[in-house]
């Protein structure tokens, strides 16, 4: 990875390079989880390194109250492997059920969602943010 700084504030960090080799640590394993980018930051992005089968709780995130309510839209690009994407309503009824191959992307701007690796996946997860924890960002779904 490389991360480039400011000139004139040399402590903040302007630029990420996250090259595709480093979803592999030191000893040549795969890194199972990244994150790429402080949470405290507007983006939120991190690597995903998925075993066939792995899945999420289902779940939509929430509207954050502040001077202007934002919610976290999320996407995700497929970099290898092949996921099943579950998507939900609002109030939390399913919708649809798509599977995203090498090179697609998903993007929630609302609405539930949860994925299934149908095969060992690398994923890069976008975000928005900043992320303060489960309890102001997201709220689990019988899905």
């Amino acid at each position: 990875m490389l991360k480039i700084y400011s000139k004139s504030n040399p402590q903040k960090l302007l630029h990420i390079v996250y090259y595709r080799e480093n979803i592999v640590n030191d000893r040549q394993e795969l890194i199972n989880r990244e994150e790429i980018i402080e949470p405290n930051n507007f983006l939120q992005v991190c690597s995903l390194n998925m075993k066939k089968g792995k899945t999420f709780t289902p779940h939509q995130h929430i509207w954050k109250k502040g001077p202007e309510d934002v919610i976290a839209q999320e996407s995700w690009c497929v970099i290898s492997g092949e996921v099943d994407v579950s998507y939900f309503d609002t109030d939390g009824r399913f919708l649809a059920k798509v599977r995203v191959y090498s090179g697609d992307i998903s993007v929630t701007l609302e609405g539930g969602h949860t994925y299934e690796c149908i095969q060992d996946a690398i994923v890069y997860e976008y975000k928005t943010g900043p992320y303060t924890g489960v309890e102001n960002d997201k709220v689990f779904l019988n899905g």
